[in-house]
């Protein structure tokens, strides 16, 4: 008896272990975004980038590469599974290693590397070894066509970082907007070089625009896509935080108890609210505390 409820036991176990690695993403996705010909997004981890196959090639973005520099390297094999056809462009959402220290074997491979000036600017400075500098950069806006598909590349100003572009597929009504709108979700320790003023009249000029679908730098809640609801929801989120923060600031309860006390329960049930909020507070204590 005791030898069959040790067996009993060790079966329940390994189909226990079974089933939570079926549960388990895998490390690499590569997804069709529905309704479209040639839109795609390359998920790496907890990093995703968008890129578009046409006729006459690939437009890829964010060789996502933080820690692993050969990520780009892993896009461009997943890239080479759906096409052929020659990599053009690689355009870099914005200037923070964890979404383009990966460009290398997209450089070798023949792309363009395209990125807002600020970025350019500042990649120079910081000289890292596995981050390729843009060939070709962006002040306001540009267009890139190719095979008969058009990317809008928008710079709406500082948020995220200062450096950011906007991507839209007008066709497709889509955007790509990466770290500034977490879909569903409270935003991580992104926000500690956030301009938080500046990123609220981004977000509405961003809303502004006509698109349906966001592709977020990071997968959304279930790994869905946004909608402008989310992106109206994220706008909301910062603006309810500001002001509880800015009352806490101006009885000088900054740093501290604001981290320690202060909660927003609107959003207790969003992932990443009990980890993820402290982030949020620190950075509103610096703008209404410390006026930074």
């Amino acid at each position: 008896m005791k030898r069959t409820i040790l067996a009993v036991l060790a079966c329940t176990v390994l189909l226990g272990q079974a089933w939570s690695e079926a549960q388990q993403p895998p490390q690499i996705e590569v997804k069709k975004v529905d309704g479209t010909d040639g839109v795609y997004t390359f998920r790496n981890q907890n990093s995703q980038a968008m890129f578009i196959v046409t006729k006459e090639g690939v437009i890829a973005t964010d060789p996502v590469g933080y820690g692993r520099p050969q990520g780009g390297a892993q896009y461009l094999a997943e890239i080479r599974k759906v096409t052929n056809q020659p990599i053009r462009y690689l355009v870099y959402s914005h200037h923070h290693f964890d979404h383009i220290a990966g460009g290398r074997a997209f450089k070798e491979a023949g792309a363009r590397v395209v990125a807002h000036r600020r970025a350019l600017e500042r990649l120079k400075v910081l000289n890292d070894p596995n981050t390729v500098l843009p060939d070709e950069t962006v002040d306001k806006t540009r267009t890139i066509t190719l095979g008969g598909t058009a990317l809008e590349l928008t710079y709406v100003g500082p948020n995220h970082s200062d450096s950011a572009l906007v991507m839209r597929l007008p066709k497709e009504r889509i955007v790509f907007v990466v770290d500034l709108l977490p879909v569903g979700q409270i935003p991580g320790r992104g926000m500690i070089d956030f301009y938080p003023l500046e990123a609220e009249q981004s977000i509405k000029q961003i809303l502004s625009m006509d698109w349906e679908r966001l592709i977020p730098g990071h997968p959304g809640d279930g790994g869905r896509l946004g909608t402008k609801k989310d992106a109206q929801d994220q706008l909301t989120f910062l603006q309810d935080v500001s002001a509880a923060v800015k009352t806490e600031a101006q009885q000088g309860r900054c740093w501290e108890p604001v981290e320690k006390e202060l909660k927003i329960p609107k959003y207790a049930e969003w992932p990443g609210y009990e980890a993820n909020l402290i982030f949020s507070l620190r950075r509103y204590c610096a703008l209404w505390g410390r006026g930074t």
